[in-house]
């Protein structure tokens, strides 16, 4: 703002006086807004309240004795309340047993890693097949075919198929033995992998792979 609005806003005020100047009234506001002075950070004293270190090791041991191992702070504070002893709020022994990583089971036991699951990998065609058995819509109301597919996992290309009114072991034994024929597998070379499925897990695809020299995999990975 010129300072003669500033000078004349003293005596009309600051709206006439900007009107009368034809100059807006924010800048005047904004120089007279002053920044808030910043606080100095004043330390608060601890509470009386607050567990020195000696107690919250005493209630530590005592948290962690056999005889409360199975219980939970609460428990913990309501027995030793009828016992007549007081050392702190359960939720304070929470706190205590949260800071030492110890609320969880508290027993000594034994704790076996995690195991590795299996994985299947693939560098190569004709390494490892997945198959499965799929429903399709009928034509009619109520009714169904079975879409048997063997897919190669590492081209993702299908290597055998077949439909069919209903799953058959047969038919699986059928499939896979002219998609090996078909795709030249030798023994030692492929693993199919598959569900538990009734036709997947059957005794006669499981000789029939026996005997190709193919390895079989269910489930998992």
């Amino acid at each position: 703002m010129i300072p003669a609005a500033e000078d004349l806003g003293q005596v009309v005020g600051i709206v006439a006086a900007c009107e009368a100047r034809g100059v807006p009234r924010s800048p005047r506001y904004r120089r007279r807004q002053q920044p808030a002075p910043e606080r100095a950070a004043v330390e608060r004293p601890a509470s009386i309240r607050v567990l020195s270190a000696e107690e919250q090791a005493t209630g530590r041991t005592l948290l962690n004795r056999p005889r409360f191992q199975d219980s939970t702070p609460r428990e913990v504070s309501a027995t030793l309340l009828d016992e007549g002893r007081y050392l702190c709020a359960w939720r304070t022994m929470d706190r205590i047993l949260a800071e030492q990583d110890e609320v969880r089971e508290r027993r000594d036991q034994l704790r076996r890693p995690n195991s590795t699951k299996p994985e299947l990998l693939a560098t190569a065609p004709k390494q490892l097949w997945s198959w499965d058995i799929t429903k399709l819509k009928g034509p009619t109301t109520w009714t169904s075919y079975s879409l048997y597919v063997l897919l190669d996992v590492f081209s993702r290309s299908v290597v055998g198929w077949l439909i069919a009114e209903g799953e058959s072991a047969a038919l699986a034994v059928e499939l896979s033995a002219a998609t090996c024929r078909t795709e030249g597998i030798e023994p030692g070379q492929l693993t199919v992998h598959a569900d538990r499925g009734s036709s997947m897990t059957s005794k006669p695809v499981a000789q029939l792979l026996a005997d190709l020299g193919v390895t079989k995999s269910h489930s998992r990975p």
